[in-house]
């Protein structure tokens, strides 16, 4: 996988290795930063971080800080090792579930969320829904990617690719 744009342009990031990784397609990426647009002066949250992509994808167009929420410790290492190619960037990495991180956090701005297709049941969808949205910032954006649409969640918009469904909250408050 290849950064698409910004300061770090085409930087190579390993797919990290087991059979429950799946990243987020470049396709999907292009559209989710799109959206965003330009990511100076806002900081950016990777919830299930996994090859941390989408975090190092946003800390290239210029989110800082970028901050990656991964529970896999082999992900973690891959993380920290992948960190080391971002200097200009402030990239925290937090080894812990999100289930436990989100509560300690006061605020969020840009955050977009890939948990493991179906591992979560719609209730625990729902309650990532409202955490987030209750630490969301104003004009804060939220995206969660799935691998269906889920009307009950109440989302903004929800954009398809292919099998992936992403959807998208913004703060209003």
């Amino acid at each position: 996988m290849r950064i698409l744009a910004g300061q770090y342009k085409g930087v190579i990031i390993g797919p990290g290795t087991g059979r429950h990784i799946r990243p987020t397609q470049s396709l999907v990426r292009k559209s989710v930063f799109d959206q965003l647009g330009p990511l100076d002066g806002h900081s950016f949250t990777d919830l299930f971080a996994g090859t941390g992509i989408m975090g190092f994808e946003a800390a290239s167009r210029g989110a800082d800080p970028v901050v990656l929420v991964e529970n896999h410790p082999g992900r973690v290492r891959r993380l920290q090792q992948t960190k080391s190619r971002f200097r200009d960037t402030t990239v925290n990495i937090v080894s812990q579930d999100v289930w436990r991180f989100l509560p300690h956090i006061e605020e969020l701005d840009r955050v977009y969320a890939d948990p493991p297709y179906r591992q979560y049941t719609f209730e625990e969808c729902h309650s990532l829904v409202k955490l987030v949205l209750e630490k969301l910032q104003p004009a804060g954006v939220f995206f969660l990617e799935l691998d269906q649409i889920v009307p009950e969640l109440e989302a903004d918009e929800v954009r398809t690719y292919g099998k992936t469904a992403v959807h998208k909250w913004i703060a209003d408050r």
